[in-house]
């Protein structure tokens, strides 16, 4: 029988990874840490300062991390930190997280030596920072398309943005950010190929609703098979399978490319 780990989350995290569910629907893998005993994982707000608070953590002899939603910071020093201290950090990101990017992933990539057009769309409530949905959204992106080239931004603001790029065969890429309420929060997008294309629609995190993938072609549109899993509890499980095999996420790694590339947006 497998290890349980005991959790503790800073109010912050809790609030906005609904730890306590997610930890709740997984009784074998996690649960409460007792009164002084410190906790083996520690759940984190990826509000700025995020890295240092990781840290610390790994100071205190936590021996899984999960970062909620982190903003762009310079993650370098908690790389070493955590490959020292033989600590697995998953970050718990707000759509790029959700399984059903899985099998998005790959109805992606079989197509994209085809593509012809990219248009991506993420919607947050209105007062959202946008430098935190642009994060979310491109890290949402990249881990379906892949690294993009010559991202560049069109225009940047308090109500949004709208950045371009290009896919590795050339394609254009159209990613734009709105804050509004008068559209359901989530991110879609739309590829398109010579005969069809793929279209994705990620909901939020905050049930077990799932992505809905549709793949056309000239046989017609496939509904990929639907996984009514939360974004939340699938980076718990990921966790638990790192610290049962001892092995160390990419993350950390992922999430520094991802933020040079913010970094260097024109």
């Amino acid at each position: 029988m497998s290890a349980q780990y005991t959790v503790s989350a800073t109010a912050q995290a809790e609030d906005s990874g609904s730890v306590a569910l997610a930890v709740a629907s997984l009784p074998a893998s996690f649960g409460p840490v007792a009164a002084g005993e410190p906790a083996r994982v520690c759940a984190l707000d990826g509000a700025p300062g995020w890295t240092n608070e990781a840290i610390k953590a790994i100071d205190g002899g936590a021996l899984g991390i999960v970062v909620v939603n982190p903003v762009p910071e310079n993650t370098a020093t908690l790389s070493d930190a955590a490959e020292a201290g033989r600590v697995a950090v998953v970050l718990d990101q707000r759509w790029a997280s959700n399984a059903g990017l899985v099998p998005a992933e790959d109805a992606v990539r079989s197509v994209a030596g085809r593509a012809a057009m990219l248009d991506t769309v993420a919607t947050a409530a209105a007062g959202t920072d946008p430098e935190r949905l642009l994060t979310e959204h491109l890290a949402a992106v990249v881990r379906v398309t892949g690294e993009l080239n010559a991202l560049r931004a069109v225009r940047r603001g308090p109500h949004g943005y709208t950045l371009c790029a290009r896919l590795a065969n050339g394609a254009p890429v159209s990613l734009q950010g709105v804050l509004s309420d008068a559209r359901p929060a989530g991110v879609d997008f739309r590829l398109y190929t010579d005969d069809g294309g793929v279209s994705i629609a990620v909901p939020e995190p905050l049930a077990a609703w799932p992505a809905e993938i549709r793949a056309t072609g000239p046989q017609g549109e496939l509904l990929l098979p639907t996984l009514y899993e939360s974004a939340h509890r699938t980076t718990w499980r990921r966790l638990k399978e790192h610290l049962d095999a001892g092995t160390f996420p990419s993350d950390l790694a992922g999430f520094a490319r991802l933020t040079e590339s913010i970094a260097h947006l024109s």
